[in-house]
């Protein structure tokens, strides 16, 4: 968007950038000092002849002139400013800060933008360091080789009468701890330094699986109508991706697409697309219509096909009765667990607690950069009931996010991703210490 009000800082910096005097470019263009010195000031607008005498005597675009290059900046150093609302930050002269200084609000912008990698590289290695398996059996390896060689080290150096034969076996097996331990240890180093390959490689069979419906975007059209060889349409996109390395996950997307199938034939997906394009959200009116389950109806918002060349920027969560999380399809903006559970505010869990109950509400994610969404949940039973058996539930949350052109209304719950990487003080939810702040929060 154009910042006209900026064009008189950036004649300002122009003619100074030049050693121009204002009194020598006043002449030049036909005004006076004084006029030229309001209109440097931001204090009068101009356009038409005297725009283009300017720019010329400025030797530069009359358009570098009115927008200039600092609308990203000026984006930039606001998110910086709601993100440290300590630092008291003058909201009100962002626009004139990059008008008149670029170069340094480029700076901040970068920095800026280099603590958001870096916050997120954080958050990365440490859902690693706790959950990944990989990393747990090597490090476990490495403890359990030192252990046993701190062992033998603490006989043979505390036993003086120990037999010559022994020695030698307690040698050899101290060699060969030694041995085993440079391997693994190897093996650890090789493993950490992969970088940023790290977040791309799955480590459970749910992630594998959400790898191969990222490379359709979560829609198969080839399973889009009609009965006729399904089952063998989804063999064949299984065998045909390299994104399904073990059997487990092999199992789970059979199963998945299994299900996708059951969606397609109950909500055919013309008339599902027009439908949803036409009361975008209305979930209750689409169960009405198609006669289907919410949760299909969650679960099937998910695979519809791209609009206007772009994908539906929706995204999926599903967890079982335990709470722990079994499938997610992310949407910007929204953090989402690699593993384990996720945050206990999240209608997700509000739902489990209220089984049958359609639960909606409006989510304020991220405390430093907050984004709104809206988050609506069902738990209901999988598989067949018993009166002799607990139910097994499933539930299932749909996440929209808020169209900057028609915002959400109403009040929003603060929430964060998980306890370890949420940067929300004083949340009575809190379950651990964040690694971004340090403090357990305390009350509301």
């Amino acid at each position: 968007m154009p910042q006209s009000r900026l064009t008189g800082s950036r004649i300002r910096e122009r003619r100074l950038y030049l050693g121009q005097k204002q009194a020598a470019l006043a002449r030049g263009v036909g005004i006076s000092a004084a006029y030229l010195n309001l209109i440097e000031h931001n204090r009068r607008r101009i356009g038409g002849k005297l725009l283009n005498d300017l720019a010329r005597a400025l030797s530069v675009d009359p358009v570098q002139l009115t927008e200039g290059a600092e609308d990203a900046l000026v984006g930039s150093l606001r998110d910086a400013a709601v993100r440290l609302p300590d630092a008291s930050a003058e909201l009100d002269k962002v626009e004139d800060l990059a008008g008149r200084f670029p170069g340094w609000t480029g700076l901040i912008a970068a920095q800026h933008r280099r603590i958001q990698e870096l916050e997120l590289s954080v958050e990365t290695l440490s859902d690693r360091l706790a959950h990944d398996p990989h990393l747990a059996a090597s490090l476990h390896e490495v403890i359990s080789t030192v252990t046993a060689i701190r062992s033998t080290a603490s006989i043979l150096s505390d036993g003086a009468d120990i037999d010559p034969e022994w020695q030698k076996r307690f040698l050899r097996n101290m060699r060969e701890e030694s041995r085993r331990l440079s391997s693994s240890a190897q093996g650890l180093v090789d493993y950490l330094d992969a970088g940023d390959e790290l977040e791309a490689t799955p480590l459970v069979p749910q992630e594998e699986l959400v790898a191969f419906l990222d490379e359709h975007d979560f829609h198969f059209s080839t399973l889009e109508g009609g009965e006729l060889e399904l089952g063998e349409r989804v063999s064949a996109l299984i065998a045909g991706t390299d994104k399904l390395q073990s059997n487990e996950a092999r199992q789970i997307a059979h199963a998945w697409l299994e299900r996708y199938v059951a969606d397609a034939m109950d909500l055919p997906i013309d008339e599902f697309v027009a439908a949803w394009d036409q009361h975008p959200g209305d979930i209750a009116r689409l169960v009405r219509q198609f006669g289907s389950s919410i949760p299909q109806v969650l679960r099937r918002v998910t695979t519809l096909p791209e609009s206007d060349g772009q994908s539906r920027n929706v995204g999926l969560l599903q967890c079982d009765g335990a709470g722990a999380i079994t499938f997610r399809k992310p949407v910007a903006g929204f953090p989402l667990p690699r593993f384990g559970a996720g945050c206990p505010l999240w209608p997700l869990y509000t739902a489990l607690a209220r089984p049958g109950l359609p639960v909606s509400a409006l989510v304020e994610m991220g405390a430093r950069t907050p984004k709104k969404f809206r988050c609506m949940a069902y738990a209901g039973p999988v598989g067949e009931m018993s009166f002799d058996a607990p139910p097994i539930l499933e539930v299932t949350m749909l996440i929209l996010p808020e169209d900057e052109t028609n915002p959400f209304e109403g009040e929003a719950i603060r929430a964060g991703s998980s306890c370890r990487v949420c940067a929300r003080e004083h949340c009575p939810a809190r379950r651990e210490p964040s690694i971004l702040t340090g403090r357990t929060g305390e009350g509301t």
